[in-house]
């Protein structure tokens, strides 16, 4: 496995919109490997595969509870709000303050290409869509809340 270079905020390709996975074959599973260990060498919680150049609907994600290797995800459903800080591998050093939903199912393929559903609440609810939102060329920066901080959001703003 690789770790892939982390295409940062400077580069017009993270406002591209990703193309769908039809092929499943090892030159996704390198891909998805690779984006494994680049999300854990970075300690991410999420990684889009057009953080590493690549146009393709591939997503992984680990909040802590084991990695979750995300082809062509769909949002299905979502319910809730949960305002909180994110940050971005792409965008070192910054941070943000958005609403996302608390509560997001979704389906996705995994790397042979059966169609799976999920669920996450809290951070894995953020992760899901933050980084289906790369997919889609939107970054969390398009949906920051002004004037919030991390500091109002301790204190309950």
């Amino acid at each position: 496995m690789a770790i892939r270079k982390v295409v940062t905020s400077e580069d017009p390709i993270l406002r591209k919109h990703s193309r769908k996975v039809e092929n499943f074959n090892e030159r996704l599973w390198t891909l998805l490997d690779d984006m494994k260990d680049t999300m854990y060498k970075a300690e991410g919680v999420g990684l889009a595969a057009v953080q590493v150049g690549i146009l393709r609907r591939v997503i992984v994600v680990d909040v802590g509870d084991g990695l979750l290797e995300l082809i062509n995800p769909e949002i299905i459903e979502s319910s809730g709000s949960l305002r909180d800080v994110e940050g971005c591998l792409s965008l070192p050093g910054e941070s943000g303050t958005v609403d996302r939903p608390e509560f997001v199912k979704i389906k996705a393929q995994n790397r042979d290409g059966v169609w799976r559903r999920y669920e996450g609440t809290g951070l894995k609810a953020r992760c899901f869509c933050h980084e289906i939102d790369h997919l889609d060329g939107i970054l969390y920066t398009d949906k920051v809340i002004k004037d919030v901080s991390a500091e109002d959001i301790k204190n309950g703003k």
